[in-house]
């Protein structure tokens, strides 16, 4: 099973980077975590809020908590609101279910990780995610 190297999260930071700059985006915060909700990588850019490690990891914890990208998560929290508050109390408050949190699938359709990117709208948040996953040749699920 291929699972995500180090170098190959630097890259996903620095491509929603790249993409966050070439959008003219606010600062971005960027996680990536592997398929068990570890972290791998992080980084926030310079300007970025104190709390946005917290939201990115939520976005992408939530998303591999659920198997759904945090797109859909959201959708999920608008039609049954007592499911994501109910996660949220088992994940001690710890799943952010908004866009912004994208599952990385390999090249056989299997959950290899998670990116939370946080700092401006969610979906120019969720485009970053996509773009860096898609960069370093895996599928970007957004849910």
């Amino acid at each position: 099973m291929p699972s995500l190297t180090l170098d190959q999260c630097r890259q996903i930071i620095a491509v929603a980077f790249e993409k966050g700059a070439a959008l003219k985006l606010k600062p971005l915060s960027v996680v990536v975590l592997d398929a068990g909700g570890h972290l791998k990588a992080f980084e926030r850019q310079d300007g970025a809020s104190n709390l946005r490690y917290q939201i990115a990891n939520g976005k992408a914890y939530g998303a591999l908590a659920v198997g759904m990208g945090s797109r859909g998560l959201f959708k999920r929290a608008q039609e049954q609101a007592y499911f994501v508050q109910a996660l949220n109390g088992l994940a001690n408050g710890a799943v952010v279910p908004v866009p912004g949190g994208v599952l990385i699938k390999d090249s056989a359709g299997e959950i290899i990780g998670a990116v939370g990117v946080t700092g401006d709208t969610s979906d120019n948040d969720e485009i970053c995610a996509v773009a860096a996953i898609e960069s370093v040749g895996f599928t970007a699920d957004p849910g």
